[in-house]
């Protein structure tokens, strides 16, 4: 693991995480296709921190919402022991707050085939096929009118078929950002709610997952040596996360990201023939 190769992972990372391009397929293509290191090629360790990186980075930038649902979390706990002390009106973080705890339910389907989902990450010609399926998906999201909840309307269903989609959206390939908004708008959220909640979902589906990882990491070893690159190839995964999540704001403030669909089926195209050829 060089430092170049720890800062290009880094920047697919980064980059790929919040873009709906599926940060999942463009690092097994370049696993299987340019032979990158990758955690598949022992750097588990390092797959974790990658992922730790972009999650700071959603947490920077939706620090304040993160912060709200915590203190209205934390007020609401107490006034179930303080009646008098209760606060009048809602409490539109803590509500925000059982809306993401219910749309990351729908990940517990997933352990029982874990591992079968993983071994799908290997093949490249899937992988392929699997972006294709996202541009199809980028493309007709596009093409729907958006809602208006928010929030303070959206309902426990619409945060649960959410979740479902995020839970399919671990296969590799698919874009679990892509696939969460538009999952999203089709419930009836807003645009901009959407790409919101879709951020916030990642935050414990990302972090529960990289706790199960970092156990298996510890196992498989830390190779110390590797650390100073490790630690830039994270560094820049979180500041390219950052741009990222800002960069699909606007996009997304602009009219939509349906133009990613492009992009999504000229690299499943070419990662299927590359792997055909090669």
């Amino acid at each position: 693991m060089t430092i170049w190769n720890a800062i290009l992972l880094g920047l697919v990372q980064g980059i790929a995480e919040f873009l709906p391009i599926s940060s999942s397929g463009h690092l097994s293509i370049l696993q299987n296709l340019f032979g990158l290191s990758t955690a598949e090629n022992g750097h588990l360790f390092f797959d974790v921190l990658l992922h730790l990186g972009t999650l700071a980075s959603v947490c920077v930038v939706y620090w304040a919402d993160i912060r709200q649902m915590v203190r209205d979390c934390l007020d609401m706990l107490y006034a179930i022991g303080h009646p008098e002390a209760a606060k009048g009106g809602r409490m539109p973080g803590a509500r925000l707050a059982l809306m993401i705890v219910t749309g990351t339910l729908p990940l517990v389907l997933i352990l029982p085939v874990h591992s079968r989902v993983e071994e799908l990450y290997n093949h490249t010609i899937f992988i392929g096929l699997a972006l294709m399926l996202t541009g199809c998906m980028l493309y007709v999201s596009d093409k729907m009118i958006p809602g208006k909840k928010t929030g303070r309307t959206m309902r426990v269903r619409d945060a649960l078929l959410i979740g479902l989609c995020q839970a399919v959206a671990t296969i590799p390939g698919l874009s679990r950002s892509g696939t969460t908004i538009t999952a999203g708008v089709a419930t009836g959220l807003d645009r901009s709610f959407a790409v919101k909640f879709s951020f916030l979902l990642s935050i414990p589906a990302v972090l529960g997952a990289n706790l199960l990882s970092l156990v298996d990491a510890i196992g498989e070893g830390v190779e110390w040596s590797y650390m100073p690159a490790y630690l830039i190839g994270t560094v820049v995964a979180a500041v390219t996360g950052i741009a990222a999540i800002r960069l699909l704001k606007f996009i997304t403030a602009k009219g939509g990201f349906g133009k990613f669909c492009y992009y999504c089926w000229g690299a499943g195209f070419i990662a299927v023939v590359l792997t055909i050829i090669l």
